[in-house]
């Protein structure tokens, strides 16, 4: 595999990970807060104790499995984000690394029915604009991170 196809394939299993971790938190969050909701519906008069963080909620955010495929999303994430930076440069990298948020929103939109405004879909298209630009603007470099050379 050569050092282009590598960094596509990399990028592509970090929006990936990345995607994937996001969405276990939310999972998890959604977890804990049915819990809450349960507990209002029994005792609408402690609404506003439910939503601060204590320990019923930490319990039941630590004892559903998405918790913990979050960790390993993370752990995936920066393994693969470690491997990214050994071949391109920070900048582009970074950018780049930004997909994710793209990814999470169009992502959310079947797993937890949330519904886009024209102002996300801008927000999209502006950070992928941006990563274009910042991709094609770059000079090339090798493996390593390192300038080739100009002949």
């Amino acid at each position: 595999m050569n050092s282009r196809t590598f960094v596509v394939v990399a990028f592509l299993a970090l929006l990936v990970f990345d995607t994937f971790t996001q969405v276990c938190l939310k999972l998890t969050a959604n977890h804990a807060a049915n819990y809450a909701e349960l507990v209002i519906q029994s005792e609408p008069t402690i609404q506003s104790e439910l939503m601060a963080f204590d320990l019923q909620w930490l319990i039941r955010a630590l004892t559903t499995p998405w918790v913990y495929c979050a960790v390993i999303g993370y752990l995936a994430t920066f393994v693969t984000w470690m491997l990214v930076l050994r071949h391109i440069p920070v900048g582009p990298a970074v950018a780049a690394s930004h997909l994710e948020v793209v990814g999470v929103m169009i992502v959310s939109v079947p797993i937890f029915g949330e519904v886009l405004t024209w102002v996300q879909y801008l927000g999209a298209a502006l950070i992928l604009t941006g990563v274009f630009c910042l991709a094609y603007g770059e000079p090339n470099y090798t493996p390593g991170g390192k300038m080739k050379e100009s002949h």
